[in-house]
């Protein structure tokens, strides 16, 4: 695989030369249009898509540029997703050096970190243009509406860049913007949000706010991981890039922003200017009503000469956020472990949104350890926002929903293996009684024994190897078309083990 590479422009030549882009030179309406084809494509697992004629706009459109699993192994320079939890790994599981090897191979992992920092340039290709008093207007970018309930465009695929005033911790989140002039857009954050965290915390209730719109794919995702508030995206980014992020001083305001963006807005938010946002077609796949939310004023927009402005359509799933999540759930499966050692792997399944369902599979110990498992689960970072926990046996794979069904269905007594609990809930969750608060069940579906109430149990059915062995021999004698031999059939189960192993 080709290293990442270091800004969008060189990410859509890469795109272009593998064969996952397509220019679409006909004029399209990004109000709903683009989403129309858009939506097809990502269902189809079609290519990233390049609108050079946006209807109302000079700018080209990215979009779909994460829409599938190649695409996003080639974003980090990969073969597999699965290699992302490798490299995590081997930060988070560094140990005191006890040796002269140890203490080479520690420098080797401390130099990656302390080249994964970012740093300052003083000149950076997101300022040849500088657009400042009337100047500002972001009808000269190609915003889409996305659903037709939807009451503006959307800006849907921003890094949003702000410091905690005492402090000075740098967050670098995802968060979608309505438009509402051309100086103006809702910043739409959450109760649950760093963004938010950092204007409530102001002592003034205003703080100053940069918006980096087209960076290099592996920015671009670090602004949507999930990190502890002490660690850096921008510092994550550098780490799987494997080169560091360089920043430019704002024109504006004291903050510093990615010097390859395209795009970058300029603003405040002030706490107390505050309106009604929304609905907005979700990846819930239902409209979020409209809701109070505060406004990000503008007050410059620099750019790249030619910039080109990227969009993600959410949506019901699947869609293109999927990707995102998935590699999120890769990278920080060594994180989850540090908590939950007797995790082996666990799942965000695409159809559960992300936040709705998690399958975890266990080295189960002792009686009750599911159960501890799921409310470890609840009480991790934004996995605290699950509604259900499905815990299953080691042996499981959490990737096959059909072999975890089976074994709810087979290894749950309701009364006996289900929590009905309460606590938070993503905030966009329609489902609730109240917003951001509701139930959460979890599913016990590992095997019992007599300590957890359980007779004892049959034993899971098997052909013996030594019959297995004997219609294989006459296999090509029977003469049955369009059924597999066993030999196919225990070369698949072969290559599923491996990559279960693999996973794990």
């Amino acid at each position: 695989m080709p290293s990442p590479v270091s800004d969008l422009r060189a990410w859509i030549a890469l795109l272009e030369r593998e064969g996952e882009l397509v220019r679409v030179a006909a004029e399209v309406d990004p109000d709903l249009e683009v989403t129309e084809i858009v939506d097809r494509v990502v269902k189809a697992g079609g290519p990233a898509l390049l609108f050079e004629r946006p209807r109302g706009s000079r700018h080209r459109l990215l979009v779909n540029q994460f829409g599938s699993e190649r695409r996003m192994c080639l974003a980090f320079g990969i073969e597999r997703l699965d290699e992302l939890s490798g490299r995590l790994a081997e930060i988070l599981e560094l140990q005191p050096p006890r040796g002269v090897v140890d203490k080479v191979r520690s420098l080797g992992k401390l130099k990656s970190i302390a080249g994964s920092m970012p740093r300052e340039v003083t000149r950076a290709p997101c300022q040849e243009v500088v657009l400042t008093g009337e100047d500002v207007n972001l009808d000269l970018l190609p915003i889409q509406r996305c659903w037709p309930l939807d009451p503006a465009p959307f800006i849907t695929l921003p890094a949003v860049i702000t410091k905690e005033r005492g402090s000075g911790v740098r967050n670098v989140g995802m968060y979608r913007m309505q438009k509402i002039d051309r100086r103006s857009t809702f910043m739409h954050w959450q109760i649950h949000k760093d963004g938010r965290a950092d204007l409530l915390a102001a002592p003034d209730g205003k703080i100053p706010v940069a918006v980096a719109l087209g960076l290099d794919p592996v920015t671009a995702y670090s602004a949507s991981a999930p990190l502890p508030k002490h660690l850096g995206e921008l510092m994550l980014a550098g780490f799987l890039r494997g080169s560091a992020v360089e920043l430019v001083r704002c024109k504006t305001i004291d903050l510093e922003v990615p010097a390859n963006a395209e795009i970058v807005l300029e603003g405040w938010v002030d706490r107390e200017d505050v309106g009604l946002e929304g609905p907005f077609g979700d990846h819930t796949g239902f409209y979020t009503p409209p809701e109070e939310f505060p406004v990000f004023r503008i007050e410059a927009i620099t750019m790249r000469r030619d910039a080109i402005y990227p969009s993600i359509v959410v949506g019901k799933p699947p869609a293109e956020d999927e990707w995102l999540a998935k590699a999120t759930e890769r990278i920080f499966l060594p994180a989850i472990r540090m908590s939950v050692p007797e995790l082996v792997d666990y799942d965000l399944p695409t159809a559960g949104t992300f936040h709705n369902c998690v399958i975890v599979s266990i080295r189960k110990r002792y009686p009750g350890h599911a159960k501890k498992v799921m409310h470890a689960m609840w009480g991790l970072g934004l996995l605290s926002l699950t509604k259900s926990v499905v815990v299953v046996d080691e042996g499981v794979d959490v990737h096959d929903y059909q072999q975890v069904f089976f074994y709810v269905c087979a290894n749950v007594d309701p009364a006996r293996d289900v929590i009905l609990t309460e606590g938070p809930i993503d905030q966009l969750d329609h489902a609730t009684t109240l917003q951001s608060y509701g139930g959460k069940i979890g599913f016990d579906a590992t095997a019992k024994g007599p300590t957890e109430g359980a007779r004892e149990w049959p034993p899971e059915i098997h052909m013996s190897p030594e019959v297995k062995g004997r219609v294989d021999a006459r296999w090509d004698e029977l003469g049955i078309p369009g059924a597999p031999s066993g030999r196919a059939v225990q070369n698949e189960a072969r290559a599923r083990t491996l990559t279960h192993l693999l996973r794990r």
